[in-house]
């Protein structure tokens, strides 16, 4: 069929009639008009003859257009313009065509009438003024302008003066006029009156391109659905020689299965083999679109399910193609059909077959993208209805969904049905829900997906694990956090560290829940998890808070133990817990401690702010004498002293 001569095309002659109603019609009265000025009664003896104008006459409007164009004055270079062409006499070749691309430039409609009305003007009296580029420039305008009309007035007027313009000058800026307007029928007659000149006037620069070609096509396949238009253009390609490509044949394709000819369809797809084309996507999906149009849903099926049986690692479906599935059959059938569909085709896809590029996967996420995820799920139950197996493909797009619009609980309950149904979500689908249940605050469907993580045996839990703790404690709840460490300590597949009781010990401090804290602390030492500088800091600003100064101090000997045990090899005082210690210690009065704590910093070269801790004495202890304390208790006394002296209070 490509090869076949183009013996069909007709060859009439180029008509003379003029075009001036289609032409100029939104310019009405006059072409070069700039208002609408009432009509006048016609003198008797008027002289047709146009006005002639004197050399210097033409010359001082040439120069005052010339002018204006540079100063950007527009009307007043309109009226020179139109002074000069009215009288026949032309401005100059680069005059006139900088006056048309200027009005062009400005691409508001009145100008870009202007300069539409000038080339066709110019075209009927003295087409040699204007240039290619000046044609090009005024399509490009009416391109971004939208206007289609106008364009394809100018290339017929071009046609109808014999002003042959190499067709990548004014074919390309068409086709994109046609795609943005949808007037592709119209470009049809342009394109085939331009292929006829091309022929008959043996021009090779007036052949379109192969873009140009499937432009026609389309129109041909999609706008007129005429299969001898098509094949016309088909014929014409063959003739000038243009290979096509996998869209030329998948808008054939459309048409064929649109018109219901599946012998055609066969005979295209084997054509294509021989020009080598293996990626049948494009021609494949416009297949199904024909189908659908049609309302075929069976051919819809017949050809989605042979396509699986040749290809059982990859349905070739793009998702607008799946798109176009799921409106046809919810237009002309059920959900019932696209639950039957989907069953069929798992029968064929292999076991080795990405979720993504599974056929359920494809109509299901077609489903939710659009908007109808009730009757996704509808889908998944009628299958389960039937008894039949659910791949992933399907359960997966509905998960998504579920995270998507915070239906977390309805996503563990799927998630629940999926994993007794013997199969298994990958890791990042469940750390997609996990996150989406912990940004809703649904934190039981959080635990209850990752205890269902832990026993699917998913190797790397930690991602999930860190988003559950880091929700835990962004939402101020050290009792969940507590509950689920303490579940999943054990867990060899689980990074537990120090920070992680840190996070929860600091949280029951802040809230003033110290008896939860001291059991956390005790759970902590007895998995074996060595308390840091934080941990200690956490515990003392929180007694410290509370007042109670006598569980610093039995945590400074905790710590004074730790430190002559093992010196600083896996623990060493900072700047920061000795001030702590020292503060809640000078308020509770345990200066013993206090100045062990003193020769602790002493010793490890510590810089310790006394002002902070003699102003801690003063609010705390400004009535606490000596004398008193050396009657009922010497040791305190001593350190008593040893404080006011390293202090610079007074022993007194």
């Amino acid at each position: 069929m490509w090869r076949r001569a183009l013996y069909l095309l007709s060859h009439r002659h180029f008509s003379a009639e003029p075009e001036v109603p289609s032409l100029y019609s939104f310019l009405q009265p006059s072409v070069f008009a700039l208002k609408r000025d009432p009509p006048l009664p016609p003198k008797p003896q008027q002289d047709p003859t146009p006005q002639t104008l004197t050399l210097e006459r033409q010359s001082t409007l040439e120069a005052t257009l010339r002018a204006s164009l540079n100063a950007n004055n527009t009307d007043e270079a309109w009226k020179s313009f139109k002074t000069l062409t009215n009288c026949s006499s032309f401005p100059s070749k680069p005059l006139t065509n900088s006056m048309i691309a200027h009005l062009s430039s400005l691409k508001d409609t009145h100008n870009l009438k202007r300069a539409f009305a000038s080339v066709v003007f110019l075209l009927e009296k003295n087409p040699s003024l204007v240039e290619y580029e000046t044609v090009e420039t005024l399509l490009n305008s009416m391109k971004d302008g939208g206007t289609a009309a106008p364009a394809f007035a100018l290339v017929k007027c071009m046609f109808k003066n014999r002003y042959f313009v190499p067709f990548g000058i004014w074919g390309n800026a068409l086709v994109e006029i046609c795609r943005k307007n949808g007037s592709f029928a119209a470009f049809l007659r342009v394109f085939n009156e331009n292929c006829r000149i091309a022929l008959d006037e043996k021009l090779d620069f007036m052949k379109p391109n192969l873009v140009a070609c499937n432009a026609a096509l389309e129109g041909c396949c999609r706008d007129l659905e005429s299969i001898v238009d098509a094949e016309n253009v088909v014929e014409t390609m063959s003739v000038l020689g243009v290979r096509p490509d996998e869209l030329s044949f998948g808008f054939l394709a459309y048409l064929y299965a649109l018109k219901g000819l599946e012998e055609k369809i066969v005979e295209l797809e084997s054509l294509m083999g021989g020009f080598g084309f293996a990626n049948k996507r494009t021609f494949l999906g416009n297949v199904i679109s024909g189908y659908v149009k049609s309302g075929s849903l069976e051919s819809v099926s017949v050809n989605i399910l042979r396509n699986l049986r040749a290809n059982g690692e990859d349905s070739n479906f793009t998702e607008e193609t799946f798109c176009q599935v799921v409106r046809g059959f919810l237009q002309h059938g059920s959900f019932k059909d696209l639950a039957n569909l989907i069953i069929e085709a798992q029968k064929l896809e292999t076991q080795s077959i990405p979720i993504e590029k599974s056929i359920g996967y494809g109509i299901i996420s077609a489903c939710v993208d659009l908007g109808f995820l009730d009757k996704a799920h509808s889908i998944l139950d009628e299958m389960n209805a039937r008894g039949c197996s659910v791949g992933l493909g399907v359960y997966v797009p509905i998960l998504k969904a579920y995270c998507q619009e915070k239906r977390t609980a309805e996503a563990t309950e799927l998630v629940t049905e999926i994993s007794n149904s013997g199969l298994q979500l990958d890791a990042t689908t469940y750390d997609a829900l996990i996150d989406a249940s912990m940004s809703s605050q649904d934190f039981q469907s959080a635990f209850s997906l990752f205890r269902d993580m832990r026993e699917a045996r998913i190797p790397d839990l930690n991602g999930s694990y860190l988003t559950i703790m880091t929700g835990l404690t962004e939402n101020h709840r050290p009792e969940l956090m507590a509950a689920f460490l303490d579940e999943v300590v054990e867990d060899p597949r689980i990074v537990v560290g120090t920070h992680d009781w840190n996070s929860i010990l600091h949280a029951f401090c802040k809230a003033g829940r110290l008896e939860d804290a001291r059991r956390t602390f005790r759970r902590m030492v007895f998995l074996q998890f060595e308390p840091n500088e934080q941990t200690y800091l956490s515990l003392i600003n929180g007694y410290a808070n509370a007042e109670k100064y006598f569980n610093v101090m039995m945590l400074w000997n905790e710590v004074k133990r730790r430190l002559s045990i093992d010196g600083e090899k896996s623990f060493k005082l900072d700047h920061n817990l000795v001030d702590a210690f020292l503060y809640a210690l000078v308020k509770g009065g345990f200066f013993d401690a206090v100045m062990q704590v003193v020769e602790k910093s002493q010793e490890m070269k510590i810089f310790v702010d006394k002002w902070r801790y003699k102003q801690a004495f003063m609010e705390n202890h400004k009535k606490l004498k000596v004398a008193k304390l050396r009657k009922r208790n010497l040791k305190k006394m001593e350190s008593l002293v040893a404080f006011k002296n390293w202090a610079g209070l007074s022993a007194e």
